[in-house]
């Protein structure tokens, strides 16, 4: 069977790709080795969100219950998790209708490359003039004994009941936001981290502050702690780990695989196609096209050029899409893309760090400030509040900022809008916000 395009993934940048192509009455196939509709969906920030809707209802009692908000709430975690498929369940079926009145030949199975213009699925051959790899992403190898007793995030987000013991291996955005979801719902919770602290994408008197938080619903953070091998006993595991005073071990009715994710490619056999990887990634040049197989484009999470979130899979797409109809000359734009970690509260980022600025040799003026005694804090019951922004000296240009505490997750956008289209200070601080909201605080932290 021959087609114009094969799209390898049915996330957000295989069906944007797809989708866009289609369009333009090109022949397009997609291919997916697991249910249609990709990571966000079906097994990340979509699902994610909706048990974390649960938790900020536990969270919001605790913090009021000192404040006149009488009663006792807690989750029901079988209840929770029906919820949470009440969104997902229905996700493939959409993904194949909307395929279907499109128009994609929609193929289950795992693809492998066969030539630098072929692929097989299940044993049927498929040609195409071009293909997208948007295969996602999946957990790393840890290469330690016993990594096969761990579960990822998509297993947790599966379980009918909660263990009471759970460790998290890493300390990035999946430990952060499973951990707050895990003990709001009545489990004990440990985070073994290997560097000095987590959430290292973010500032680090920010994540100081979030980490009060961690401290007051139970998580026990360890970092400069190395696991070394799990061990499992019945229905229990012993996570051995390596720490500055020695070797210990952690006790646990659940171990998490919260250590990161790499483009999912290992399967897709890419030589046979002459695709280029370096460090486990797509070499790909600034159009998103592999530098060796010009038939082959890479998109989202499967190709990391841009953050992997999934609004950058989105704009991978339409880069992607832009350059297959009409020549190469689109390329991927990602500044002032904001990344938020959905603890309780949430911590949020977006541009240059101070770090970065630092480095850039760019003077700027800098503005870090812990607001707890602020409205916005203060009407939540909410002590982590705070911000770092970044301005540019000459131009007034917003360079970066950063967010901790009610609302952090939606007034970062704001941020996200300026760096974005080259807004100054003076513009957010001459806008009129509704008030009290989060974002009428803007003006004060710049």
């Amino acid at each position: 069977m021959n087609f114009d395009l094969i799209v390898i993934g049915t996330g957000t940048a295989a069906m944007g790709a797809a989708t866009r192509v289609r369009k333009a009455r090109r022949s397009v196939a997609i291919v997916d080795e697991r249910p249609f509709g990709g990571t966000c969906a079906l097994r990340g920030c979509d699902p994610k969100k909706m048990l974390v809707g649960g938790t900020e209802i536990i969270d919001a009692q605790r913090r009021m219950s000192p404040n006149g908000v009488d009663g006792e709430v807690r989750i029901d975690w079988p209840k929770l998790i029906t919820f949470k498929r009440s969104f997902t369940d229905a996700i493939p079926a959409k993904h194949e209708h909307q395929y279907a009145e499109a128009g994609i030949v929609a193929f289950h199975g795992t693809a492998r490359f066969t030539g630098p213009n072929s692929i097989s699925v299940n044993g049927t051959n498929l040609w195409a003039r071009h293909f997208v790899i948007a295969a996602g992403a999946e957990p790393v190898a840890l290469d330690i004994p016993g990594e096969k007793h761990l579960i990822d995030h998509e297993g947790f987000m599966a379980m009918k009941s909660l263990p009471h013991r759970i460790v998290l291996v890493g300390g990035g955005y999946v430990a952060a936001e499973f951990s707050h979801i895990a003990a709001r719902a009545g489990a004990e919770v440990t985070v073994l981290q290997g560097a000095e602290r987590m959430l290292t994408r973010f500032e680090p008197e920010l994540v100081d502050w979030l980490m009060e938080v961690f401290r007051a619903i139970g998580i026990e953070v360890r970092t400069r702690t190395f696991v070394r091998a799990i061990d499992k006993h019945g229905d229990r595991f012993a996570v051995h780990v390596a720490t500055d005073i020695g070797p210990e071990v952690v006790e646990a009715d659940l171990v998490i695989h919260a250590a990161g994710r790499a483009p999912a490619l290992d399967r897709l056999d890419l030589p046979a196609a002459n695709v280029a990887v370096e460090d486990r990634r797509l070499k790909l040049n600034e159009f998103l096209q592999s530098v060796s197989n010009p038939a082959v484009y890479g998109a989202g999470d499967a190709a990391q050029v841009g953050p992997p979130l999934t609004p950058v899979s989105a704009h991978d797409a339409k880069i992607v899409a832009a350059n297959l109809l009409e020549g190469n000359h689109a390329k991927p734009d990602y500044r002032g893309v904001p990344s938020v970690a959905f603890t309780v509260p949430p911590i949020a980022s977006v541009g240059m760090s101070e770090e970065a600025a630092r480095r850039s040799g760019l003077k700027y003026r800098l503005k870090c400030e812990r607001a707890s005694n602020w409205f916005t804090a203060r009407q939540a019951a909410e002590p982590v509040y705070g911000y770092k922004t970044l301005v540019e000296e000459e131009s007034g240009r917003v360079l970066g900022a950063h967010l901790v505490g009610p609302h952090a997750d939606e007034v970062i956008n704001l941020f996200g809008l300026a760096i974005r289209h080259g807004l100054t200070a003076d513009d957010l601080k001459s806008t009129i916000f509704a008030y009290p909201t989060g974002a009428s605080d803007i003006g004060y932290m710049l």
